[in-house]
């Protein structure tokens, strides 16, 4: 099996504004996102005012304030399957695969410290540039990435080979697919795209916010379904570390 021959990317305002800043904080409007590496996540986060009066949202929670945060996800790339003011399992992994970003506790729940995230966030790129779409799993996050052009255009909430059974690293292309569920020896895999022998990115019932598969990069069944018709066969597929 020929491995992809990938390009690697070269990798205050005046006292007189300061009130008109802190309302414009307050009304929930996002700050631009400051470019930069997934490597520059933190541990923690700065909890402005603004981040502390916002609601604290977890899977169930509706209204305007949800819709404030699935705007925001979207518009960073996370997949969080449409906005529409309900915080389903879809934004419940989107904010996960956020945090595992950021570098922030992963529970899915958006508090202060998610929220001040969410003003300034690690902006991530992607290591290699196709002039189409490509696939990159960052194993040290446990987020996969959908690439085009240098850009990542969207990330999504992944779960990798546990200790045992570990993904193995290095750049490949999608061999075959299967539009369904497939019965392996090691459990069901729904829409698997096979990249190395019987490695797939596929999707599952079960993303935990750890790597816990026997080998293949899982993302949820909604995902897998949203990202199905983006990529084929010959879609370059990096596994890194």
């Amino acid at each position: 099996m020929r491995p992809v021959s990938p390009h690697v990317i070269r990798h205050r305002r005046p006292a007189a504004h300061a009130a008109l800043g802190m309302a414009l904080l307050v009304a929930g409007l996002a700050v631009p996102a400051t470019p930069g590496s997934a490597a520059g996540a933190t541990t923690g986060a700065t909890v402005t005012l603004a981040a502390a009066s916002q609601p604290t949202l977890r899977q169930g929670s509706r209204g305007a304030a949800v819709t404030q945060l699935q705007t925001r996800l979207t518009a960073l790339r996370y997949d969080v399957g449409g906005v529409d003011g309900i915080f389903g399992p879809s934004t419940h992994h989107a904010v996960v695969a956020f945090q595992k970003v950021n570098g922030l506790v992963r529970d899915g729940i958006v508090g202060p410290r998610t929220w001040a995230a969410l003003d300034r966030p690690v902006v991530p790129k992607p290591r290699y540039t196709h002039p189409g779409y490509s696939v990159e799993a960052d194993l040290t996050r446990q987020v996969l990435y959908l690439a085009k052009g240098g850009s990542v255009v969207r990330i999504l909430d992944a779960s990798s080979g546990k200790a045992s059974t570990p993904t193995p690293t290095g750049n490949w292309t999608v061999q075959r697919r299967i539009d369904g569920w497939r019965q392996s020896d090691l459990g069901l895999l729904w829409r698997p795209n096979y990249f190395y022998r019987g490695y797939a990115v596929h999707g599952a019932t079960s993303v935990p916010t750890y790597p816990a598969s026997h080998g293949c990069v899982r993302v949820p069944v909604p995902a897998m379904n949203r990202l199905w018709t983006t990529i084929r066969i010959g879609t370059p597929v990096h596994v890194y570390r």
